[in-house]
């Protein structure tokens, strides 16, 4: 397919290739009542966290005009009932947003990966889902640094009168992508480790020619995966990406630090 570079220059934008993009999409019946479903879904989602939606009323426009274009398949999809786990407490999603539009700083009591509760002071930048987990972008003043918060693992939020920094720059200086899925990990194990590629959801295994293995994984969380790394050891041969090996070595660093003191 190409565009129209003149019409895309006056706010238009047109298709000079289409490519069979020029008619109608013709959807299946699964495919329909897929599509019908994730509205649903979509719009439970909303319903549950007022503001959400941007544009009120989009998605039960949407799914009027499907539901009227397929037919037999939006009846077969209203037959499906539609629930969602929520994966925040209530009311929690709508104060972090509330306090991003209003400038305002946050006291999170928050519990890790590795089940350490902690109690932060952040200032919120963005709330975001993949889908399946929501997460809070912030500048957290006891890490004095970026950090990312699941909302299922935010035991209370309690919305300051303090005014919140400004961090215009956070997200786009954040090249960690953390969230969703996660981050692409590749590790380089000895064989005594090959119980993390037979206990761990991994993408890829590969039997190296002397006898160690390459393991590739998706870390959704960068405090499960630091520690991951520090309980192998020995057995880590090499870690991909580098800025991980680096992060984790400086935590193992200030780790053995610690033991000189009490040594």
């Amino acid at each position: 397919m190409d565009f129209s570079a003149d019409a895309l220059d006056h706010g238009e934008l047109t298709l000079t290739e289409a490519r069979g993009m020029d008619r109608p999409l013709r959807l299946s019946s699964s495919e329909a009542i897929a599509l019908l479903l994730a509205l649903r879904s979509l719009r439970e989602v909303a319903e549950a966290h007022p503001g959400l939606e941007r544009e009120p009323g989009a998605l039960d426009s949407a799914i009027e005009k499907l539901s009227a274009a397929t037919g037999r398949a939006a009846e077969q999809a209203a037959s499906v009932q539609v629930e969602l786990r929520a994966d925040a407490p209530s009311g929690t999603l709508q104060a972090l947003r509330e306090a991003i539009a209003g400038g305002r700083r946050l006291h999170l009591r928050y519990v890790s990966a590795a089940d350490v509760v902690t109690e932060r002071d952040v200032d919120p930048v963005e709330v975001r889902s993949d889908g399946v987990t929501w997460s809070l972008r912030a500048w957290c003043h006891r890490a004095q640094g970026s950090r990312t918060f699941r909302l299922d693992r935010i035991l209370a939020v309690d919305v300051l009168d303090a005014a919140a920094d400004a961090h215009p720059d956070l997200v786009a200086r954040d090249e960690r992508p953390w969230e969703g899925d996660g981050r692409l990990v590749t590790l380089e194990l000895t064989s005594p480790a090959r119980w993390v590629a037979e206990h761990t959801p991994v993408e890829e295994v590969t039997d190296l020619p002397d006898g160690n293995l390459r393991v590739t994984l998706r870390a959704g969380d960068p405090a499960w995966v630091s520690n991951l790394l520090l309980s192998l050891g020995d057995a880590v041969l090499a870690v991909s990406p580098p800025d991980l090996a680096r992060d984790v070595a400086v935590r193992a660093r200030r780790a053995l630090e610690e033991y000189g003191r009490l040594a």
